[in-house]
């Protein structure tokens, strides 16, 4: 089986995106607003893409509230935003916080340890 037919069984795992230093400054900015992160958190327990009306009820931010926070996490590169007539669904795009997660391991370097 092709490796992309894997894929898209879910037996490979996608792989990591490289983010450029402007990407990952996009996304610690969008990070840094706690309604974003409270948002994020959400959307991971969900397990599957959110509502945004179960995301604002769960936040009590107004609709264009919620909207700018999607909006600037969409922008980052962090969410995958589906739209269907008038509703939208919310999805952590995969491999991005892994990306993140793994460039901030980084920095805790064990080398210095002790000096």
């Amino acid at each position: 089986m092709p490796v992309t037919e894997l894929a898209a069984t879910n037996l490979v795992p996608p792989k990591s995106p490289r983010l450029t230093r402007a990407r990952q400054t996009a996304i610690f900015k969008a990070l840094a607003d706690p309604h974003r992160l409270e948002l994020l958190r959400r959307i991971a327990r969900a397990g599957c893409p959110l509502a945004c009306a179960d995301a604002r009820a769960a936040l009590a931010i107004s609709a264009a509230t919620l909207s700018h926070h999607v909006k600037e996490l969409e922008s980052a590169g962090l969410l995958d935003v589906r739209r269907e007539g008038k509703f939208a669904y919310l999805s952590l795009r995969p491999g991005v916080l892994a990306s993140i997660a793994q460039l901030l391991a980084g920095l805790d370097s064990a080398s210095c340890a002790g000096r």
